[in-house]
């Protein structure tokens, strides 16, 4: 890009200026789209969406909003959920096909839970915490003082949507008040006051204390599920750190894993790629930029900022390098019980110089930098 104007699709003697309509503020979210790495070449789906895009469905005690495949197609194995909710505010009881992890972006929520085996569990979740919550299983979410919250919600199917939850109040709004009178041995009147039509997010009181405010049912639940990722010791690098939360360490997340990463400037997340599963990609804070190697000498470089999401198809080699002048918070989904990951530095470390010579023709000495590690994030001084 010359100096000039950043957003000319010129290099060097190739390319020209562009002379019809521009959108520079569009452009300059994704200057690589302007004006591809040399290197970037062929066709590639769209790897980029904002949420900022996306529909967003505004009620009384706040907003959700959502990317699923409708809206980034390449992201056909998991979907997302922006969500707002007000001090009191609740997301009513429902529950989903699809299995759903979550992340506290800012404030705290009460969650609650009720089990296939009729066990219960509540817990109050605070920024850099979540849960997961199994498909089919009932609950719900609502926000605590001073704010309410704003969390990201990831579920287990590209088509999902949010508009097609299980809410309590649309079920019983469409069931004849003789069978809730007989299901509950009341007299029908009991149901005057019903909701016609579902509530969603809706105001109401801010809940007590959470030790006064826990039904045990049949008992509590044996897996925890509510998660704190943000606390747990990451591993450290020069260049910033990684947090790994799967099946592993958090049982209850049996279809969900995901890695929580911080990206000082000048660093970048390695060469790498995912032999088991799609990433799902939620930028949190700062600046990145990641190119996508999709064989057949097919590759395309995208540029994200927080709020947008990111796609990965299985398999295919990428890094994401941190382009702003503040650090990146990013989080990788996917749709499995376990991380697993394979970079490029440890593929070459482990075989054979010699081979690896042959391919690509690069001298010895180099090769023997390129020691063994396990340290996701990298940089150069």
């Amino acid at each position: 890009m010359t100096k000039s104007d950043p957003y000319e699709p010129i290099r060097g003697s190739e390319g020209a200026s562009v002379m019809g309509p521009t959108n520079p503020a569009r452009e300059a979210e994704g200057p690589d789209r302007v004006l591809p790495p040399p290197t970037d070449h062929g066709t590639l789906p769209n790897l980029r969406w904002s949420f900022c895009d996306s529909y967003n469905r505004v009620s009384e005690g706040g907003w959700a909003r959502q990317t699923t495949v409708r809206e980034l197609p390449s992201a056909t194995t998991m979907a997302g959920v922006n969500m707002r909710l007000t001090a009191g505010s609740i997301r009513e009881m429902h529950w989903h096909k699809e299995g759903e992890w979550a992340y506290m972006i800012k404030g705290g929520a009460r969650i609650t839970l009720v089990d296939q085996n009729l066990h219960t569990f509540q817990d109050d979740v605070w920024e850099g915490e979540g849960w997961y919550f199994p498909a089919g299983i009932p609950h719900s979410i609502q926000g605590l003082g001073p704010d309410g919250c704003e969390f990201l919600l990831v579920f287990d199917d590209g088509n999902f949507n949010e508009n097609e939850t299980f809410l309590l109040t649309d079920w019983l709004a469409h069931i004849p008040k003789s069978i809730l009178s007989k299901n509950f041995n009341v007299a029908e009147s009991a149901f005057e006051h019903l909701p016609k039509e579902e509530r969603y997010i809706f105001k109401s009181t801010l809940p007590g204390p959470l030790n006064k405010d826990h039904p045990i049912g049949l008992g509590t639940v044996v897996e925890s599920f509510s998660h704190q990722m943000i606390k747990m010791e990451p591993m450290r690098m020069p260049f910033g750190s990684v947090r790994i939360l799967d099946s592993t360490n958090f049982p209850a997340s049996k279809t969900i894993a995901a890695a929580l990463l911080e990206i000082k400037p000048g660093g970048m997340r390695e060469l790498h790629w995912h032999p088991n599963a799609d990433e799902w990609q939620y930028y949190i804070a700062g600046q990145a930029r990641m190119t996508v190697f999709a064989s057949s000498a097919a590759a395309q470089t995208f540029d994200y900022q927080a709020g947008d999401v990111g796609s990965v198809p299985r398999a295919m080699p990428h890094y994401i390098e941190n382009t702003g002048k503040t650090t990146l918070w990013c989080l990788e989904m996917f749709r499995s019980a376990k991380y697993e990951d394979i970079p490029l530095a440890q593929w070459l470390a482990f075989t054979p110089h010699e081979l690896v010579r042959s391919h690509l023709h690069i001298d010895e000495t180099v090769l023997k930098k390129i020691v063994p590690h396990n340290l996701p994030i990298v940089g150069k001084e």
